[in-house]
């Protein structure tokens, strides 16, 4: 995977939430099997906390889910209902990044990988 850092921007479908985040143009992305990430359909690469950016007044667009241990933050536009990004539980210090959400013309190769939360403990 090539690991020079590119800007990537993207956001929620209505643009009410925009971010801007610093990582390669190839990444790993991550299908995870849990009982929120399986309905949701999410597939997401993780950057440290410092690469990320909301833009604008996005925060005002945001709501936050939690469930179980309330560690995972699953963040969502109040308009569409978009989970653009969120805070992992197993990675509490940086931001998982839902690829699909990235503007095109930055992201050049995901590779996806598959992660068993449905049986993850820590």
């Amino acid at each position: 995977m090539d690991s020079a850092l590119v800007v990537h921007e993207g956001g929620c479908h209505c643009k009410n939430v925009r971010w801007r985040v610093k990582a390669p143009s190839s990444v790993v992305a991550v299908s995870c099997n849990c009982s929120n990430c399986s309905m949701r359909g999410t597939t997401a690469f993780v950057v440290p906390t410092e690469r990320f950016e909301l833009l604008g007044d996005s925060e005002q667009f945001l709501t936050t889910y939690t469930f179980g241990t309330h560690t995972a933050k699953h963040t969502f536009c109040k308009v569409c209902g978009i989970t653009s990004f969120y805070y992992q539980r197993e990675n509490p210090d940086g931001v998982a990044i839902t690829f699909r959400c990235v503007d095109p013309g930055t992201l050049t190769c995901v590779e996806i990988k598959h992660f068993d939360g449905k049986n993850w403990e820590v």
